[in-house]
């Protein structure tokens, strides 16, 4: 049964972080203390510097010969479930959006286990909980944050290739009025020419250059390898400086 006390060391976990997220808002949003591109230069410093040595802390200290695999599984099914969903509502319903489902797979499953989760779950759990969310964190970025650049990324080039179809469409639309022509004669071939699926190939090469640019994915493969080492050594500094020696 949660007592008072649990949820007081939830309360003064989560505190620190929802003071700094009102005090953020409210002086720009109040106090105007910082103009829009000010904001802007400090969400890009926290992007590229800050959060990712913070992720790369934090995975640096995990064991990954000792992942807990029953966890990831469930956390792997809950959102191939959610998945799932999504694809039967985007194609079931009328009121099925691409676009909403993956808005809603991205707040419904990859949330911000490290920021969030951490201070939640180590409040709630120990260092169980803190090590629980770690080790999800690493499979969202290795696994499931490529697959939504992937989605976003597939859902962009195919509007794309809708919105010229139609201008094209338009056009000839536009040319068969004023020539007096038949409209499904001239347009057929050119429209099934133009209204084709977007390359798989070209899109992977898309969202892998996206990734070579983001410096968090950067953390957390340098993070995951000094965990390799380091479980691998127990820790040992001796034992890393036989790594880096024999390197």
């Amino acid at each position: 049964m949660i007592g008072w006390e649990d949820v007081y060391k939830v309360v003064t976990a989560m505190t620190p972080l929802c003071v700094a997220l009102a005090l953020g808002y409210a002086s720009v949003k109040w106090w105007h203390m910082f103009t829009p591109d000010q904001f802007d230069a400090i969400n890009r410093f926290n992007c590229f510097f800050i959060i990712p040595f913070f992720n790369f802390k934090f995975i640096s200290h995990i064991n990954p010969y000792e992942l807990n695999y029953p966890f990831l599984g469930a956390d792997c099914i809950a959102k191939c479930i959610v998945l799932i969903v999504l694809v039967f509502w985007t194609n079931c319903t009328r009121k099925g959006s691409c676009m909403w489902s993956i808005t809603a797979f991205s707040l419904c499953s990859l949330n911000n286990t490290l920021i969030v989760g951490v201070p939640l779950l180590k409040a709630m759990y120990g260092e169980v909980g803190e090590d629980l969310v770690v080790q999800s964190s690493v499979i969202q970025s290795l696994v499931w944050v490529i697959f939504l650049l992937f989605m976003l990324e597939f859902r962009r080039e195919w509007s794309k290739t809708k919105s010229v179809t139609n201008t094209i469409n338009g056009d000839l639309q536009l040319q068969a009025i004023e020539c007096g022509s038949d409209l499904d004669q001239n347009s057929t071939p050119m429209s099934m020419s133009i209204n084709k699926a977007p390359s798989i190939w070209s899109i992977l090469k898309i969202v892998w250059l996206k990734l070579a640019k983001n410096p968090n994915f950067y953390a957390c493969i340098a993070g995951l390898i000094w965990a390799l080492l380091a479980s691998r050594y127990d820790g040992d500094t001796q034992g890393l400086s036989k790594v880096y020696r024999a390197s």
